[in-house]
């Protein structure tokens, strides 16, 4: 819910379990800058911190140290408006995160006046504006900027936090910038938009402007394991490549790479201030003599996904039900990605349109499986006339099946999508690739997940022609009900970038002769 509508959300859990239940989902929003206030119920105060040995006793502060911004302990009654403040506060200010309020049983039963406490508006304990950035930084980046030849648009979660979309296409257009972006920002400009190149994979012409690029401005964005560190192969050597960073947080700034101007401050005022500078050392550009190139490179890299994607084998490839299902709903429709090899496969050929309407599970730093079904639940929540489809892997779909119950005792019209291989598929695939076959721990029977979602009063159908992915979902949409189209796909099918991301997993890795010439090949 936070995720879309930049709000905080707000969870609750019990003492001991019910703590260690909500880290899972509290993890991926800690990951990716979401912000979430969490509250636990606590054991009394004589019996915790530190325990005595009273059931279900956790020292939950330590728990969710590692995975907040901040926690803390509400002892007395009285500090509840003033903690409350404070965690909202920690929450929104910044980089936006999880924080955490255990409060004691006992505390809750205490008694007052509400005279002994001290209500207040937002405005009088937390600023309710963003940061700009430094004004003379902006123009330094402007001049740079307009000098380039090149120039480049990195973008990352902070632009769809701030609502900085059209700032960055406004931006672009003026400097006829190509524009590529991170797994967390992807939404923030129209991916048939002329200036936006799909980023990520070595070998298509995103990777190639980001090494061309003279100048790159980076906006809202770590430069993470999943932007290749913003370092060679992804990007310009560092004495060539000219990096403006901008974010909210001055932690992420030179972060994984040196900078050459560094500004802290709001995506959407920053860059709004950045184009008036801009405008003063150059006129609007009327196109960039290196675009078509990378766009010629990016169409002749997607050719072969394409063509994989009209075949109609038995069992189904991957990327005909992505195709499929993508060609199916509209371009408003929200739509959630869950699983490993899953979201590689959709990452081919899922195009995302509007911001606000992609969700995947691989979007931060957590990578959290089993995020789909609830997800899509907050997704349609936020957005009930808008149509919500979650595209999942089995092994994903499995961690949180028992959500359908919610799905369907709230009457929530979702499309569940399970690309069913009977497997955790990325692991099975690097045993295949790097371990000649062996295959541990990685196998499922054969789980009919369209039963299970009838079981729970949802529609439930099995698809195993290629054929029969449209009708199917037709049909699904047509019951008015929760529904989940069970899709056998090629297990042997594996993503062709499988390997990159295994060589940025285990880069610095000892690993045997073998296994890294596959993993370098």
């Amino acid at each position: 819910w936070a995720r879309l509508t930049g709000k905080p959300g707000v969870c609750i859990g019990t003492v001991g379990p019910g703590a260690v239940n909500l880290v899972s989902g509290v993890y991926p929003a800690y990951a990716d800058g979401i912000p979430v206030i969490v509250i636990t119920a606590q054991n009394q105060t004589w019996q915790s911190y530190p325990d005595r040995g009273s059931q279900q006793a956790l020292d939950q502060i330590t728990l969710f140290k590692p995975v907040t911004k901040w926690n803390a302990v509400i002892n007395n009654w009285k500090r509840i408006p003033e903690l409350v403040y404070w965690a909202f506060r920690m929450a929104l200010t910044g980089r936006p995160g999880p924080v955490h309020l255990d409060i004691p049983s006992d505390t809750l039963y205490q008694t007052g006046e509400e005279d002994e406490v001290e209500f207040t508006s937002p405005s009088s304990y937390r600023p309710l504006t963003h940061p700009l950035g430094d004004l003379t930084s902006i123009d330094h980046a402007a001049r740079m900027l307009a000098e380039a030849e090149r120039p480049l648009i990195h973008v990352g979660g902070g632009v769809l936090r701030s609502g900085a979309t059209q700032e960055v296409i406004q931006l672009a257009e003026y400097l006829q910038a190509p524009i590529t972006t991170s797994v967390s920002s992807r939404g923030s400009i129209p991916e048939d938009h002329p200036l936006c190149l799909i980023s990520a994979c070595p070998g298509n012409g995103g990777i190639v402007a980001q090494i061309e690029a003279d100048v790159v401005l980076v906006v809202g964005c770590r430069l993470g394991a999943l932007d290749m560190w913003g370092r060679p192969p992804g990007w310009g050597e560092l004495n060539k490549q000219k990096i403006i960073h901008i974010d909210i947080s001055g932690e992420a700034i030179g972060l994984n790479r040196p900078v050459d101007i560094g500004i802290v401050g709001d995506a959407k005022s920053t860059l709004r201030n950045l184009l008036e500078a801009l405008k003063k050392y150059t006129p609007a550009r009327r196109e960039n003599k290196y675009l078509q190139d990378y766009k010629n490179i990016e169409k002749a890299w997607l050719e072969g996904f394409e063509e994989l994607s009209r075949l109609n084998t038995v069992p189904i490839h991957p990327l005909r039900v992505v195709r499929e299902v993508r060609e199916f709903f509209p371009r408003d429709a929200i739509a959630i990605i869950d699983g490993g090899n899953t979201s590689l496969w959709c990452f081919y050929l899922h195009r995302v349109y509007e911001p606000g309407t992609y969700l995947n599970c691989a979007s931060g730093d957590s990578g959290h499986l089993g995020t789909g079904i609830p997800y899509s639940i907050a997704a349609k929540l936020v957005y009930p006339d808008r149509q919500v489809y979650c595209i999942t892997g089995d092994g994903a779909f499995g961690l949180n099946i028992q959500e359908l119950e919610t799905v369907s005792r709230l009457k929530m019209q979702v499309i569940f999508i399970v690309m069913n291989d009977r497997a955790w598929g990325m692991i099975r695939s690097g045993q295949t690739l790097f371990y000649s076959r062996r295959h541990i721990g990685v196998d499922f029977t054969d789980i009919r997940y369209d039963k299970i979602a009838q079981a729970m009063n949802c529609y439930g159908e099995r698809v195993i022609e290629p054929r029969e992915i449209k009708p199917a979902l037709k049909r699904a949409v047509e019951s008015g009900l929760p529904a989940v189209i069970d899709v056998i796909v090629d297990r042997e099918s594996i993503p062709p970038d499988f390997k990159t991301l295994a060589a940025i997993w285990l880069e610095g890795c000892e690993i045997p002769e073998e296994v890294r010439v596959e993993v370098e090949a």
